[in-house]
């Protein structure tokens, strides 16, 4: 189910349309339903509040104005992290190969040379 601060795709039609992060989901007066509180990702950013049942937050589908809806929870990808600690790995081996120094200071922090960069 998606929780508070969850980022989700909001289908319209079949069809992605805006994604929102999930503000606040909190018990309706109805039995069973939910209102969940959305930021819309959009310019101008919009929240709106949205009274539906666990399993149309879980991605069931669901009907509004007619038209059919439904929430995709977005899940980042995990290996993009370890693609950019592999790269960055690389270039401090690479410049400190090149330079002769090592490419980190104690701090774990990538040192970069401002005296190579040149102005446009």
């Amino acid at each position: 189910m998606a929780a508070e601060n969850d980022i989700v795709l909001i289908y319209h039609e079949d069809q992605p349309v805006v994604f929102a992060r999930v503000e606040e989901i909190r018990p309706d007066v109805k039995k069973d339903w939910f209102q969940i509180k959305l930021m819309l990702l959009q310019v101008p950013v919009q929240t709106v509040t949205w009274i539906l049942r666990d399993t149309y937050i879980n991605g069931g589908e669901f009907t509004m104005g007619g038209n059919r809806m439904r929430l995709e929870k977005i899940e980042p990808p995990e290996d993009q992290e370890e693609q950019v600690s592999e790269k960055q790995e690389g270039a401090q081996k690479q410049e400190a190969g090149t330079s002769g120094q090592d490419a980190t200071d104690d701090s774990g922090g990538t040192v970069i040379s401002l005296k190579d960069r040149k102005p446009k």
